[in-house]
């Protein structure tokens, strides 16, 4: 108790947070007494609290004792959304922390609705997930607290939906609070908002408190034999809480230091000029620029992506952008199917493209397309400016299809047009186009391709 009591204190957890959690029967351990301390901050100082790295830490345990022993206890009328995947597995996980965390604190659990409801009025919802269009039924709602666990299994733009529901009228400053393990869809996002501010010492909104399973003095050793017996990426991630991984990552050959690199002229003389676009309206159109160089190689040299802009607009931003790349001899606009498909008085999106330059059908096989690029990173045949950062971010971002390991799994665009996987789709048109202008053009036969 006194450890404890001192630790507390470091920490920065005020008298009342302490009495609350103790009279409750709750005794934290080391990062979870940071956990909470950064809780409390969010009384005047972060607004958003992630909570793990690993399995195993007590994460679940001491996220269910903020919001249920703290929070809840201290405000009147609280009203909080506990979320997680799959509504089967909290539900039960629920139900045997509701047995040890609220012991001790008198409530009324209500199993077919999922809410926890204290004396003073304050609430636990819980909420869940099995398909992340299921957030949507959250959305609109007002919640004062928004507790995620296993927040990488969101995509950033369903995390931006549940943050738009976190807010009060009660007075109570707002906060959302994360459990999360590296891997998974939103293993980019997370990293980017939480880790990497927690690790260059630049936290403003945010508070990250990293944890392994040897930060648990109450887990059994044969689960930590059990983490310790994985291997590769899942060992990095489960035992060691490693953000720098590629845990589902489909481009696992993508190396920054290799394929990244700083701009320069494309020297005119330079074989063909051409991009790879994919039409979108809520989804943003994207495209990108590339340029082949005499030897085979590949350079992706600028990028676009905006949504909800008519066609003759981004005809005139792409334009725009050829004039400045000053590529005269542009070869032509790769670009998806869709694009041909008669609108209700027969036209076609393609018909408006055309006016402005040359457009043909991608090959839009995904396997065929993501192979090629595979191919490519191994080859070093294919570079990408670093000024193009969406495409990078989309690029370390997309995760392998699990029903078809051979294919990217698909990911849209949220409604704002953020993220979304639309700058790989026109990557993927574009890097076709070598390989049918291989075939096509006799001054592709002096190449040193591949």
């Amino acid at each position: 108790m006194e450890t404890f009591l001192r630790a507390a204190k470091a920490a920065g957890m005020p008298r009342d947070q302490v009495e609350n959690l103790l009279s409750a029967g709750y005794l934290p351990q080391p990062k979870q007494i940071l956990f909470h301390a950064a809780c409390r901050a969010c009384d005047t100082g972060p607004v958003e609290v992630g909570f793990g790295g690993a399995r195993g830490p007590g994460k679940s345990h001491a996220l269910v004792a903020q919001i249920g022993l703290d929070d809840c206890q201290r405000v009147d009328g609280l009203k909080a959304l506990l979320l997680r995947r799959v509504g089967k597995a909290v539900r039960e996980s629920f139900e045997d922390l509701r047995a040890k965390v609220l012991k001790y604190v008198q409530h009324e659990y209500n199993r077919s609705s999922g809410t926890v409801t204290f004396p003073n009025g304050s609430r636990i919802i819980l909420g869940h997930f099995h398909n992340e269009s299921d957030i949507d039924s959250y959305l609109g709602l007002e919640y004062d607290v928004i507790g995620v666990e296993e927040a990488t299994t969101l995509t950033e733009g369903k995390y931006r939906a549940i943050r738009t529901c976190n807010r009060s009228s009660s007075g109570f400053r707002p906060r959302i609070y994360s459990t999360t393990n590296p891997g998974g869809v939103g293993h980019a996002w997370y990293k980017k908002r939480f880790v990497t501010p927690y690790r260059m010492g630049k936290e403003v909104t945010t508070r990250f408190i990293p944890a392994t399973v040897y930060d648990n003095a109450f887990v059994n050793k044969e689960y930590v034999e059990t983490l310790r017996d994985l291997k590769g990426w899942m060992r990095q991630a489960w035992l060691e809480g490693s953000w720098d991984i590629a845990a589902g990552m489909y481009f696992t050959n993508l190396e920054p230091s290799i394929h990244f690199v700083d701009p320069f002229p494309i020297p005119a003389y330079w074989p063909i000029k051409w991009i790879g676009m994919d039409y979108g309206w809520t989804h943003p159109t994207a495209a990108v620029f590339l340029a082949m160089d005499n030897e085979g190689r590949v350079y992706v040299v600028d990028e676009y992506a905006v949504s909800k802009l008519p066609v003759e607009a981004h005809a005139e931003n792409l334009q725009s952008m050829i004039g400045r790349l000053g590529w005269n001899d542009l070869y032509t606009v790769a670009a998806g199917g869709d694009m041909w498909l008669p609108g209700k008085d027969g036209t076609t999106v393609a018909e408006d493209y055309e006016k402005h330059f040359p457009l043909e059908r991608a090959n839009m096989n995904r396997v065929d397309g993501a192979a090629t690029l595979l191919r490519r990173l191994d080859n070093r045949t294919l570079f990408i400016f670093n000024t193009c950062h969406r495409l990078i971010e989309t690029l370390g971002a997309l995760q392998s299809d699990p029903h078809r390991p051979e294919d990217v799994l698909k990911v849209d665009a949220d409604e704002a047009g953020q993220g979304g996987d639309d700058l790989y789709d026109a990557l993927r048109y574009g890097i076709m186009v070598p390989e049918e202008f291989k075939k096509m053009d006799l001054r592709y036969s002096v190449l040193n391709y591949e």
